[in-house]
């Protein structure tokens, strides 16, 4: 994934364009409980991402996204 690509977020029909890939740290409640600790998680790579829809961009975990077109 990279930036130009667009991208769908795997619960959603809108489908939005990378802007940027940045590092940042997510805390799944899912896997670890809601007692969040940063020190027991490592950066991952999420997407900054623009939709038509919104007034700006969003970062979403690349995990929970899927490239719907390449860009050059």
């Amino acid at each position: 994934m990279k930036s130009g690509d667009l991208v769908q977020a795997k619960h959603s029909e809108a489908i939005g364009i990378v802007v940027d890939i940045v590092q940042k740290k997510c805390w799944r409640t899912s896997e670890r409980g809601v007692g969040v600790d940063w020190n027991k998680v490592d950066p991952e790579p999420h997407a900054v991402v623009l939709y038509a829809h919104n007034s700006g961009t969003i970062n979403i975990p690349v995990v929970d996204l899927e490239v719907i077109s390449e860009s050059r």
